[in-house]
Formats: structure tokens, C-alpha cells, sequence
């Protein structure tokens, strides 16, 4: 009998188990995010920390959490993932594009990447069930999700043909060979516009305004949503009909978002973590996949860009905005 794969496979299982060994300290979690550092951001990864204390890792008494924030400045990513993995931390946790950066750094701290697109053609992992590595997360959907952002801007808009996408490139790669599917899927144009920074998004709107835009698309980012007010401001003042990754971006003025469940990719993130904490090998751990999706309509934005919302869309909305 051949005993190498078996002896080699106890020794890798051994070797996580002895990462997630946390005698003589508590457990440390590194949590990585694009926001501004205070209460705002905090409140968005709170869920986090909530699920992990109902897993029986409690703040304060077994567990620490560090945190940092890059302020939507992608060029700070390399930067604070070697902050954190200088603190030696159990697990690793990439909330937004930033993951990235964590994926990068590391190939032994295990790693929960949160809002991925899609991990197998990111190559973060060899399949959804058994993504191999030191890698595993929760998938929001990603491409699939800018399909049905599309069909709600039409829905909203029949008569809208010419798309805009603002995108932000340090972000997951925006798959082209997909959009062109879509476009011939709807009978309609998208153009893709990347911002990376503030200074960037007068550029993107001049295209949409050159390429005649009826609509836009604002993906979920980070920065994005720190500078959602001027990104509203640049739609209005094209009166464009705007949909948003998430309806936490609509108090600026946005039409419509539809979106994964943040809280919810934040909580199974935090089950993933407490199953690496107890030993589990991350490249065990499926990937898992967004399931409840959120709808909101801002018909404040409606009234003022002259579009009647379909009762269909009201009823069926999570959240409406009067």
C-alpha cells in the first residue's frame, strides 16, 4: 500500500490545524476593507463580529479583530495587507476588491475573500466546492447580478439602448465576453467607463456624454461609495437614471439598486472563519454563493427624472424610498 498521499494529506490537515491553534493568546482576525475608518464602516462589518460571537468567538475574550481601512485608495492595499499579516493573524478577511490584495500576499495565512465575482474565473479557486489553497469566501453574484441591473434599468426605462457602466478597475476585471452576450441578449449598447479615484469620474461621464448614455449602472465599490455624491451629482447633472449596487447608496439620489444581501455575505463569511478557527483547511471550505437579493426604489429620483416606477417593480421592492 502507497501511504505517501495519506501521510501528506494529514500533515497539510495538521498544518492548518496548527494555524487555527490558538493556545497561550486568543484567536486574531485581520479584516481588511476599501471604507474610511469610524462609524459608518463599523457598522457595515458588524455582522461580522455578531456571527462569530454566536460562534462562540467573543471579542475581548477569545478573539481579536483588527481592522484596516484603505479610504478607497487602492494604491494603500499592498501596504495594509502587510500591516496585518505582520500581526500573524489566524485568518485573513478581504471585504470588497481588496481581497485582492490579501490573495496576493499570501499563500499560507488562510483567507476569507467576502463579495467576490466569480472565484473559479479569478482563479482564487480551483472549483466552488474545493477551491484548493489557502482561499476561500462568498460569492455576491457578480456578472450574473449586472444582468439583472440591466433588465431593471430597461424596466424602468423601456426606451434606454445605450448603457453606461462606471467600474472601478482595481476591482474584480469586468468580463467583456459577457457584456457582449448581454448586449445581444436585450437589444442593447454598454459602454464601460473606469474610475479608479475621485479625479477620474469627470473623465468616465465625459464618455458617457460623447457616447450618447441613456442610463448607468454604478457598481458596488468602496469608492464608489464614499464618493456617491458626486458620482449622483454627475448623473443628475446628465440626467442619466442610475442603478446602484446597494440600496445604502441611494440617499444621494440614485433611481434603483440591486444587490446581494451585504449582511448576509458578511455572516456565512463569518461562519467560514469560525470553520478555520476550529482547524478546517480553507481549501476545503466551498466557496459559497449569495441567496437572498435585495430590490430598492428611490421614487423621489423617479419623480424628478420623470419616470413612472411599474407597480410590479414597487411591489415586489424591499425597500421603497418616498
Amino acid at each position: 500500500m502507497n501511504r505517501r498521499p495519506i501521510v501528506l494529506s494529514g500533515l497539510v490537515a495538521a498544518a492548518w490545524a496548527a494555524h487555527a491553534q490558538v493556545s497561550g493568546r486568543a484567536a486574531r482576525i485581520g479584516i481588511l476593507s476599501g471604507l474610511a475608518p469610524g462609524p459608518e464602516a463599523m457598522r457595515f462589518l458588524d455582522p461580522i463580529r455578531k456571527r462569530l460571537a454566536e460562534l462562540g468567538h467573543v471579542e475581548g475574550r477569545n478573539l481579536e479583530i483588527e481592522y484596516r481601512f484603505a479610504e478607497g485608495k487602492a494604491e494603500r492595499w499592498p501596504m495594509l495587507t502587510a500591516e496585518l499579516l505582520a500581526r500573524n493573524p489566524d485568518v485573513l478577511v478581504g471585504a470588497g476588491g481588496i481581497y485582492r490584495a490579501a490573495v496576493a500576499a499570501t499563500k499560507t495565512v488562510p483567507v476569507v475573500a467576502l463579495f467576490v465575482n466569480d472565484p473559479v474565473a479569478e482563479g482564487l479557486a480551483q472549483s466552488m466546492a474545493r477551491p484548493g489553497g489557502n482561499v476561500t469566501g462568498v460569492s455576491s453574484w457578480g456578472i450574473e447580478l449586472v444582468a439583472k441591473r440591466l433588465q431593471l434599468l430597461k424596466d424602468l426605462v423601456p426606451e434606454v439602448r445605450r448603457v453606461g457602466i462606471l467600474n472601478n478597475p482595481h476591482a474584480s476585471p469586468v468580463p467583456v465576453a459577457r457584456l457582449e452576450e448581454f448586449e445581444r441578449r436585450m437589444g442593447i449598447v454598454i459602454v464601460v467607463a473606469n474610475a479608479g479615484s475621485l479625479e477620474e469620474f469627470d473623465a468616465a461621464f465625459g464618455t458617457f456624454a460623447s457616447e450618447r448614455i441613456g442610463g448607468v449602472l454604478v457598481f458596488a465599490d468602496p469608492m464608489f461609495y464614499l464618493h456617491r455624491a458626486r458620482i449622483a451629482e454627475l448623473c443628475a447633472r446628465q440626467k442619466l437614471p442610475s442603478v446602484w449596487g446597494h440600496g445604502s447608496y441611494l440617499d444621494v439620489g440614485g433611481l434603483a439598486s440591486y444587490q446581494s444581501d451585504l449582511a448576509e455575505v458578511l455572516r456565512r463569511g463569518a461562519d467560514q472563519m469560525h470553520k478555520i478557527l476550529e482547524g478546517a483547511n480553507p481549501g476545503e471550505i466551498p466557496f459559497e454563493q449569495a441567496t437572498k437579493l435585495e430590490l430598492a426604489i428611490n421614487l423621489k429620483a423617479a419623480r424628478a427624472l420623470g419616470i413612472k416606477v411599474p407597480r410590479a417593480l414597487l411591489v415586489s421592492a424591499d425597500e421603497v424610498i418616498q
